[in-house]
């Protein structure tokens, strides 16, 4: 009889727990408190995750209107130091929130607390939202501090906040969903190094960052827009000077597209525990 009480007693807190902050089939208090953690985590070192990659962001935009200056143009009226702010911009983006989810991931293997993420009543979708919603919130901070410290430097105007605000979130999505893959897929801090050294970076550097690819002909012309990077970056400057190298709406569809499918792989990820149960 006590065995059956405790056992009563048990499924019915477990049952009461699953149900408090569940609406809509969705268990906002779990999905709350998994986002509120991940914030926390990395705000909790600004030095290395917000004011290094604006001091570095700022460090290429030193330099780069140093060797090229600001007589350059871009379509006859736009300086070179307005064209290369928001590329610099998305580019901390990207950067930090494919850090963010990958870098997480990662540790809570290597330390063996995955566990603590995987034991309580959260589903797949929650864990993807999750994630991708703390890696987002990275990127966003990273380029809000960013930008402050351009105004004081470049008359930044923004030209579209529609676009701006499309492809940051688009964009801070993206590299959150391929971080999360990337954090579930490696075994060890080398193996994430690899993927931000090989993939993340050249696809961010050869993405129309500190060049026009209307200059590029050819191969590399066809090369660039094939590049997922690309839309993002030319959308998100398109908010800023009112030009674009491409199609906004295309360029806004690929980016959409390619967050759906992500965002679908990340929840089989998750909804099978590939390489992250035992």
């Amino acid at each position: 009889m006590t065995i059956r009480t405790t056992e009563n007693q048990t499924a019915y807190s477990q049952a009461r727990q699953s149900a408090v902050g569940r609406i809509a089939f969705l268990n906002w208090l779990g999905l709350y408190t998994l986002l509120m953690k991940e914030i926390k985590r990395f705000l909790k070192v600004p030095l290395q995750t917000v004011f290094a990659p604006m001091m570095t962001t700022m460090l290429f935009l030193a330099i780069f209107t140093l060797a090229f200056g600001n007589s350059d143009r871009y379509n006859g009226t736009v300086s070179f130091t307005d064209f290369l702010a928001p590329g610099l911009i998305m580019m901390a983006v990207i950067q930090n929130a494919f850090a963010n989810t990958s870098s997480s991931l990662v540790i809570a293997k290597v330390q063996g607390n995955i566990v603590d993420v995987l034991m309580p009543p959260l589903s797949a979708a929650e864990l993807t939202l999750a994630y991708a919603l703390s890696g987002l919130a990275r990127g966003v901070v990273v380029a809000i501090a960013v930008s402050v410290c351009m105004w004081f430097f470049i008359d930044l105007k923004v030209h579209s906040w529609a676009a701006v605000l499309y492809f940051i979130i688009a964009a801070g999505l993206m590299l959150s969903l391929l971080g999360i893959i990337g954090g579930i897929i490696s075994d060890k801090f080398d193996h994430i190094a690899a993927v931000t050294n090989f993939v993340i970076m050249p696809l961010s550097f050869l993405s129309g960052t500190f060049y026009s690819v209307e200059r590029l002909s050819g191969i590399w012309y066809t090369l660039s827009h094939m590049n997922p990077f690309f839309y993002m970056i030319d959308g998100f400057r398109y908010g800023f000077i009112g030009t674009s190298d491409s199609s906004l709406l295309q360029g806004a569809l690929v980016v959409g597209l390619l967050d759906l499918v992500l965002y679908g792989t990340v929840w089989i990820l998750f909804k099978r525990g590939f390489k992250l149960k035992a």
